[in-house]
């Protein structure tokens, strides 16, 4: 069983509120969870937010939405992570975050078939950079991510859920893309990132609400409006 657990919280230091912020009339996140449920290699979706007051309107949406959901601690995100995980047993558990609303489930399901071509305890198109920012993905045992909940210590550790998975001590596999656009910036940090996220939606989104990677590029090509890492536009 193939679990993928969504991160998210309101309490943004940059950007306070994003994942919710609106994006044609409708919250950021519950545009990205459609686009995860499009993925076909997912079995279950859960939300994980945190115990604090501040997050209680992402369990709001997720009851709206009909989106499971669960709640841990603010700072250690890895334990969060951990026991939300726990309570679905699933073998394998893809991580997402919610200010990426422009994930896109091919990718997604790409990333699942390269985990098990390899038989990889952790997977992702991060470590060897080819997509743009802001279509991450990251799969990995639970065994995996048992010994990282075990063994990891540093706040960085805790805070980031996977870098101790990446830290040389796993079986770990790579998804990368050809051609290499890294450079592009698909992320929300920043209002002007939020500003991006509302362009390539009002362009693409109501004639086709299944708008791909492809087509993003395309359109920002054609537009002139590619966002770097640089934030610039």
């Amino acid at each position: 069983m193939i679990l993928c657990i969504l991160q998210a919280r309101m309490s943004s230091r940059r950007c306070p509120g994003k994942v919710l912020a609106p994006v044609l009339g409708e919250p950021m996140m519950l545009h990205q969870i459609r686009r995860i449920r499009r993925a076909q290699e997912i079995d279950e979706l859960v939300v994980a937010t945190s115990d604090q007051s501040s997050d209680d309107v992402i369990v709001e949406l997720c009851e709206r939405s009909s989106t499971k959901s669960f709640r841990g601690s603010l700072d250690d995100v890895l334990d969060r992570f951990y026991q939300a995980a726990l309570l679905y047993k699933p073998d394998h558990i893809v991580r997402l975050t919610a200010d990426c609303p422009l994930i896109d489930p091919t990718i997604i399901d790409a990333t699942v078939s390269q985990h098990f071509s390899g038989e990889f305890d952790y997977t992702s198109n991060i470590e060897t950079r080819s997509f743009p920012d802001g279509l991450d993905v990251e799969i990995c045992r639970l065994s995996a991510l048992r010994r990282a909940w075990r063994e990891a210590k540093t706040d960085i550790d805790r805070e980031h859920v996977t870098p101790y998975l990446r830290s040389g001590e796993f079986h770990t596999g790579h998804l990368t893309g050809c051609p290499d656009l890294s450079h592009h910036r698909w992320t929300v940090d920043y209002p002007d990132d939020l500003a991006f996220i509302r362009n390539i939606y009002g362009a693409l989104y109501p004639q086709n609400p299944d708008f791909t990677m492809s087509d993003i590029l395309q359109y920002v090509i054609e537009n002139n409006c590619v966002r770097t890492q640089n934030r610039t536009i």
